[in-house]
């Protein structure tokens, strides 16, 4: 069989054990559903058809990415075993409608399928998310795969040490072999870089883990978002549905939104759990209005502690600037010809893809709050769900010019002698303001350029 038919029938593979596992509800709950915030499972942005052609006169000669893990199980299961707690108690005070006597069950079924695999862990569709992520990968770039695999060029990959991370690369590096099965033998064993991609947790950030623990500003503006009337609002809604009126005026606005708020929660890890816990749909137990509010909850907080964050203010995201200098890098060495790598691939987490994505002013995540204007969906574009979902990844492909090899480095007759493409998400996207692609509206830029535009001259 050709590598190209191997590659199409590896990804008719994978996709349809994604479809198999998946349940009704994840139809229902890609990625492009803002209440699943940063939660929400992957889907590649943009058709593999609808690509810009490589310019004329250029082959792709490395590949470099950074990615998140895939899909996973919640952390723990303090949530659950919260609104276990307050059912059981109103189940023996005969306190729960119809609705939410049919909850329980569900609940034991999620964190059940959580402890199947390890709190925290990859689970199915995670490994599914990255495996397919390298499949099309490969897809996008036939020729520089083929060419790693006959000239024995290394694919590095790092992680940051975190199981789920591992397994992310584990998965993503299964989906290459199964594509081009003459890539196991380049593949280098995943070697752990926790100062590259679990920055947020090391000693020479502890500015920022002061941010988080005690900034004045950020407990304002969280604290303020928590009392909008419309949290106790939406709580209280939630509440209203499940137990009776009688029962429900026992609990403080407090017990009210603690409740919703882990309900919240566990609907939005349900569709990362899809095939370990059957399909659990735990839609029906919010109104799409309340999982919505909750979810604009949950991005506010991501939003000022990993985000944008605050006008005129760095902490949350001058950290990846550790990733984005090895992200040029691995370019200018590949360019000088002092690496022989063919790719280098790095799996981590949403605390590094946030800071990132504000770093490089990718679409989402160039608009800062105002300390006098809290974050908000009506003004900011920011969303959780789009910027980092699960198994988010951001793609830098090198071009060579194949002009003549005396002209190469300059590319010849004016051309550059290398050019990039970003993919974020799998979509093309161009780089922050300020950077000229080769021409209006391309997807190219000449790497020189983009050392000048983000200041490596």
């Amino acid at each position: 069989m050709k590598r190209t038919a191997v590659l199409a029938a590896a990804l008719a593979t994978a996709l349809a054990a994604t479809l198999a596992s998946a349940g009704t509800a994840d139809a229902r709950s890609g990625a492009r559903d803002d209440s699943y915030g940063t939660k929400a499972p992957y889907a590649p942005q943009q058709d593999l058809r609808h690509y810009q052609q490589v310019p004329e006169g250029y082959s792709a000669v490395f590949t470099e990415n950074v990615a998140r893990h895939g899909s996973r199980a919640m952390s723990d299961r303090e949530d659950g075993d919260a609104v276990l707690a307050l059912l059981a108690r109103a189940e023996q005070d005969g306190g729960l409608t119809g609705l939410g006597a049919r909850l329980a069950p569900q609940v034991r079924t999620l964190l059940d399928a959580g402890a199947s695999i390890g709190y925290g862990n990859l689970s199915a569709r995670g490994a599914d998310e990255q495996r397919q992520t390298a499949l099309r990968m490969e897809r996008r770039l036939p020729g520089l795969f083929d060419a790693i695999a006959a000239q024995g060029a290394p694919i590095v990959v790092e992680t940051s040490g975190v199981t789920r991370a591992t397994a992310s690369a584990d998965a993503f590096t299964a989906g290459l072999v199964a594509g081009e099965p003459a890539l196991a033998g380049v593949l280098k064993a995943p070697v752990t870089d926790k100062n590259l991609l679990y920055f947020h947790k090391q000693p020479q950030n502890a500015d920022y883990r002061a941010y988080l623990a005690g900034d004045p500003q950020l407990a304002a503006a969280l604290a303020g978002i928590d009392a909008d009337p419309r949290t106790a609002e939406a709580a209280r809604h939630t509440v209203r549905r499940l137990f009776t009126a009688r029962f429900a005026d026992t609990l403080t606005t407090e017990q009210q939104t603690a409740f919703a708020r882990s309900l919240a929660a566990l609907r939005s890890a349900a569709p990362d759990l899809a095939a370990e816990s059957g399909g659990t749909d735990l839609d029906r137990f919010l109104t799409p209005d309340d999982a919505r509010w909750f979810g604009y909850l949950d991005d506010a907080e991501e939003f000022y502690q990993k985000g944008p964050g605050f006008t005129g203010r760095t902490i949350t995201y001058k950290m990846a600037g550790v990733l984005l200098d090895d992200l040029f890098a691995q370019l200018e060495r590949k360019a000088a010809g002092t690496s022989a790598d063919g790719a280098v691939l790095r799996f981590t987490h949403a605390e590094e893809i946030e800071p990132l994505a504000a770093l490089l002013g990718l679409p989402g995540s160039t608009e800062q709050a105002d300390p006098a204007h809290p974050y908000s969906y009506a003004d900011n574009p920011w969303r959780g769900a789009r910027v980092a979902p699960m198994a988010a990844n951001i793609q830098w492909d090198l071009y060579r010019s194949t002009a003549d090899s005396a002209d190469s480095a300059g590319g010849g007759k004016g051309r550059p002698g290398y050019l990039v493409r970003m993919f974020y998400n799998e979509k093309e996207t161009a780089f922050k303001d300020g950077c000229r692609p080769i021409a209006k509206g391309s997807a190219f830029y000449d790497l020189d350029e983009l050392e000048r535009c983000f200041g490596r001259n």
